[in-house]
C-alpha cells in the first residue's frame, strides 16, 4: 500500500499525458486524486509495519500531512474540472502532469525516515510545480517562477549541506554512518555537538526558505501572485506542510540530542519575525493574490513559534497543520474564481463581488474570516491554543507580539477583502465570459464547511492521531 501511494499518482501522470483530450484529462486526474485519498484512509485504518531497513515508516506526524495534503489535492483536483475549463486557450497537460508528480513526491515526505531521500523528494516537489507556475505564459510569470526555483533550490541546497553534516557528526562519533531517523535518535548522545549545531542551522535555514518563514520569503509574492488558484493552493496549503514536516524531523532529532533549546529559540525568533513581515505587508495590499501569499507567510510563522514553544502548542501547530490547509485552499481556489471574472488582481478594480459572483465573494469573505483565526472555525482552536501555551509557559512577551500581529493583519486584510467583496460593481468593469458553477464554487464550499466542522468538533480519530504525533514531540523527562 506504501508503494501504491507513490506509484499510483505516476502512473496517473503518465496516463494524463498520453490522453490528447483537454476536456477529458482534468476528470481522468480527479480520479487518481479520489483514489490516492481512498489508500491514505486505508493506511489511516490498517497502517503497515515499518519496512525492511527502516526506510519507509507511516507514523502520526506523517499521518497528519499525507492526510491533509491528499484531502487538498482531491478539491483542487475537483475544481480543475470546471476552471480549465475557463482556461481552453491553454493546454492543461503540463498543470496535471505536474501536480500528479508532486503528490507522488509528497506522499514520499510523509512516509520516508531516511532524511536523505527525504530531500530528494523535497527537491522533486520544487520542481514538478515550476512549470505550473509558469501556467499563463507571460513576463510576470517567468520572472516568478525563476526566483521560485532560485530561492527555494538555494533552500534545499543549503539543507543538504545540514544533512553532510549531520552524517560527518556521526563519523566523528565513531557510529554506523546512517542518515536514517531512527539510527540518528538512537545514537544521538554519541554524536559530536559542534557538527550537529551546524547541521541544525544549516537545516533550518534550508527548510524555512522552502517553507517560506521570513526572511527566506521573498520567493512566495511573486509565485503565488501569479500560479493558478489550484497550483497556489497546493503551494499555500501542501507543499508548505512538506518543509514543516521536514522541520518536524529534525526537531524530533534535537530532542534526542538534548540541543532543544537552540532549535526552540531559533524557530520562536523566526516565527515572530514571519509574522511582523506579514503585518508589515499585508496593509494596503493592491494585489489579493499577493495578499493571500503574505497570509501565508504569517501562518508558516504561527506554526513555527508553536513548534518553538513545545508543551501544547504543538498540538495547535499539528492542528494547524490541517485548519490553515483547508482555510488556504478556500482563499486560493475563490480567489482564482474572482480573478478570472474580473481578469483583473488588483483590489482597486475589484468591486462589488458578491453581487457579481454571489458564490464566490461569499466564500471569500467567509474564507478570510476563518484563516484571520476568528470564531467558530479551525484556525481559531489552533491559534488559541498557542496562544494560551505561551502566556501558561510565562512567556508573555512573546504571547503579547503574536496577538499585536494577529490583530494588524486581520485589519490589513479587512481594508483589502472588505472593498472588494462590498459595494457595486464598476461600470467600466471588463465583461468575462466567467460564472460561477457546481464544479468551480463546490471544492471551496466544501473546503469551507470542513473548516467550520474542525472549529466546532474534531472527529475522535483525528484527536487520537493528533495527540499520538504530539508526544512524539514532547520533551522526554
Amino acid at each position: 500500500m506504501l508503494a501504491a501511494l507513490i506509484m499510483l499518482p505516476l502512473v496517473g501522470a503518465a496516463v494524463t499525458w498520453l490522453i490528447p483530450f483537454d476536456r477529458l484529462r482534468p476528470k481522468i486526474f480527479s480520479l487518481f486524486a479520489f483514489a490516492h485519498l481512498a489508500i491514505t484512509v486505508q493506511l489511516l485504518l490498517d497502517t503497515p509495519p515499518t519496512s525492511a531497513g527502516g526506510w519507509f515508516v507511516l507514523d502520526a506526524l506523517g499521518k497528519i500531512v499525507l492526510l491533509s495534503t491528499s484531502v487538498l489535492f482531491l478539491f483542487c483536483a475537483i475544481y480543475s474540472i470546471g476552471y480549465l475549463f475557463y482556461r481552453r486557450e491553454r493546454s492543461n497537460r503540463t498543470i496535471c502532469v505536474g501536480m500528479l508528480i508532486c503528490l507522488s513526491a509528497a506522499s514520499l515526505v510523509t512516509i520516508t525516515h531516511h532524511l536523505g531521500l527525504m530531500w530528494v523528494a523535497l527537491e522533486i516537489t520544487t520542481i514538478s510545480m515550476a512549470p505550473l507556475i509558469y501556467f499563463n505564459r507571460n513576463a510576470r510569470s517567468i520572472e516568478a517562477t525563476w526566483k521560485y526555483l532560485l530561492i527555494c533550490s538555494v533552500g534545499v541546497a543549503l539543507a543538504l549541506i545540514g544533512l553532510y553534516f549531520l552524517a560527518y557528526a556521526t563519523i566523528v562519533a565513531k557510529v554506523e554512518p546512517s542518515l536514517l531517523l531512527d539510527d540518528l535518535i538512537r545514537d544521538a548522545g554519541q554524536l559530536s555537538s559542534g557538527w550537529v549545531h551546524a547541521a541544525f542551522v544549516f537545516l533550518l535555514v534550508g527548510f524555512g526558505s522552502k517553507m517560506g518563514l521570513a526572511p527566506l520569503h521573498s520567493w512566495k509574492p511573486d509565485a503565488y501572485g501569479e500560479a493558478p488558484g489550484l497550483v497556489g493552493a497546493m503551494l499555500a496549503g501542501g507543499l508548505v506542510n512538506l518543509a514543516f514536516l521536514a522541520l518536524l524531523r529534525v526537531y524530533q532529532l534535537c530532542l534526542a540530542t538534548k540541543e532543544i533549546i537552540f532549535f526552540q529559540n531559533a524557530l520562536v525568533a523566526m516565527g515572530l519575525l514571519s509574522m511582523l513581515c506579514a503585518a508589515i505587508f499585508m496593509a494596503r495590499q493592491a494585489d489579493f493574490k499577493r495578499m493571500l501569499a503574505y497570509s501565508s507567510v504569517e501562518h508558516v510563522g504561527i506554526m513555527a513559534v508553536a513548534l518553538g514553544l513545545g508543551g501544547r502548542a504543538v498540538f495547535g501547530a499539528l492542528f494547524h497543520i490541517f485548519a490553515n490547509s483547508l482555510a488556504k485552499g478556500v482563499m486560493f481556489l475563490t480567489s482564482g474564481n474572482i480573478h478570472r471574472s474580473y481578469n483583473s488582481k488588483s483590489s482597486a478594480h475589484v468591486k462589488g463581488v458578491l453581487r457579481r459572483l454571489p458564490w464566490s465573494g461569499a466564500l471569500f469573505m467567509a474564507g478570510f474570516i476563518a484563516i484571520t483565526g476568528s470564531p467558530p472555525f479551525a484556525l481559531f482552536i489552533s491559534e488559541f491554543t498557542i496562544v494560551s501555551s505561551a502566556f501558561i509557559q510565562g512567556r508573555a512577551m512573546v504571547g503579547l507580539f503574536f496577538i499585536v500581529c494577529l490583530a494588524i493583519i486581520f485589519i490589513g486584510m479587512a481594508l483589502t477583502v472588505l472593498p472588494m467583496v462590498m459595494g457595486e460593481v464598476p461600470v467600466d468593469c471588463e465583461s468575462t465570459s466567467y460564472r460561477d458553477s457546481l464544479w468551480t464554487v463546490g471544492p471551496p464550499l466544501g473546503l469551507m464547511l470542513l473548516v467550520f466542522m474542525l472549529g466546532v468538533w474534531i472527529p475522535a480519530p483525528l484527536l487520537t492521531l493528533l495527540n499520538e504525533a504530539t508526544a512524539l514531540l514532547a520533551v522526554q523527562p
